[in-house]
């Protein structure tokens, strides 16, 4: 246990210290290399081969087939663990994981994520 006066010594020293915290959110933190964040897709590399499917832990992922050699990518970002295991299993790299990880929304059907080979949008239900 710490006596008081050396305890009042310890609270003045820290009054002339600059602060351990970071200034987040009004100073963005730079990620470091191979952080996993948000998942990204890329429609035209993949082949339809459903291993991310199978190696998800949290059934994160479907793949839908919307014509002859062309694939839809169903993400819920809600359920996405981050663990990266759909990424080490694509075998074409059609999913990459990114720097993006501030994903809070107010609404879950917002991080349910659709990806075609036209654009990759959020399936928010208008209400």
């Amino acid at each position: 246990m710490i006596k008081p006066g050396k305890m009042m010594i310890q609270v003045l020293q820290s009054l002339f210290k600059k602060p351990a915290t970071t200034l987040y959110p009004f100073v963005k933190t730079e990620m470091p290399d191979k952080f996993r964040g948000k998942l990204k897709y890329y429609p035209e590399r993949c082949i339809g081969c459903m291993l991310c499917v199978k190696d998800c832990p949290s059934d994160a992922i479907v793949i839908k087939k919307i014509g002859e050699k062309k694939f839809q990518a169903e993400i819920n970002l809600a359920r996405c663990i981050s663990c990266g295991q759909c990424v080490d299993s694509c075998p074409k790299d059609a999913l990459e994981t990114t720097k993006e990880f501030e994903l809070a929304k107010l609404n879950r059907e917002q991080l349910k994520v659709v990806c075609n080979e036209e654009t990759c949008s959020s399936s928010e239900t208008k209400t």
